[in-house]
């Protein structure tokens, strides 16, 4: 599917692929018995999304988050 060496584990450290979720708190927990790598536990960001960021096996950024302010919430009630 793609070229021969135009993908590379492990190389990527700009970019991270964001996933919206209905409970980080409840995947969180699921997770930790698999992802070695966290960067960070659940936390509310200042910008009213609880955040879950880890590494993946290749070392790339992962970000599970939901909202929870009522500012958040509406932003991505769209």
């Amino acid at each position: 599917m793609f070229a021969p060496g135009s993908a590379r584990p492990a190389r990527n450290h700009a970019v991270i692929v964001e996933f919206l979720v209905e409970d980080v708190d409840t995947l969180y927990e699921k997770l930790k018995s698999v992802v070695e790598d966290f960067v960070n536990e659940p936390t509310t960001m200042p910008w009213g999304n609880r955040a879950l960021l880890f590494r993946d096996p290749d070392g790339n950024m992962v970000n599970f988050f939901t909202p929870v302010t009522p500012e958040a919430i509406e932003r991505f009630s769209r």
